[in-house]
């Protein structure tokens, strides 16, 4: 993996949510999308994209004892790179990218709006070896504020 491929270098803090309550999967794509659109990081039919992949592959994965997903579309969607982070204060349900019928309860959510198809990938293997650090994750989901978050995520250089 480059150095490049770090997660610190791609969250930005405006696309950083913390301990947020969203009524469900698609609220907090929107969310995701509006503050990204604002900042002209995004075009137009990022959400509508975002939302049609995630219906036909969704992204939740059920881990020992959180739920994540990885919400992420078409690199052409995307103007400026970034990884939004989301961390959720009640369960936002995302369908299972081992079996769609499956609903996953995510805790965290990592929105990729990346525009390289090799930084994808190397964004998604790093996310996932994250994933597979959990007390890592609840170091996360602890942080009450996008600064903390931040500053666990450098700390542990990620």
């Amino acid at each position: 993996m480059t150095a490049d491929a770090k997660l610190s270098g791609y969250l930005k803090e405006p696309l950083i949510f913390v301990q947020e309550v969203f009524g469900s999967r698609d609220e907090l794509l929107e969310q995701v999308y509006h503050r990204a659109f604002d900042l002209g990081w995004v075009r137009e039919d990022f959400l509508e994209r975002i939302k049609e992949r995630e219906e036909n592959f969704p992204t939740g994965i059920q881990l020992k004892n959180l739920g994540a997903a990885i919400p992420h579309t078409d690199s052409e969607c995307v103007l400026q790179e970034f990884v939004a982070v989301v961390t959720n204060d009640g369960p936002v349900v995302f369908n299972s990218m081992e079996d769609k019928q499956v609903q996953v309860k995510t805790d965290i959510v990592f929105v990729l709006g990346l525009n390289q198809p090799h930084a994808q990938l190397e964004m998604l293997q790093s996310l996932m070896g994250l994933l597979q650090n959990e007390t890592l994750l609840s170091e996360m989901l602890l942080a009450s504020n996008s600064i903390a978050l931040l500053e666990v995520i450098k700390k542990n250089n990620l």
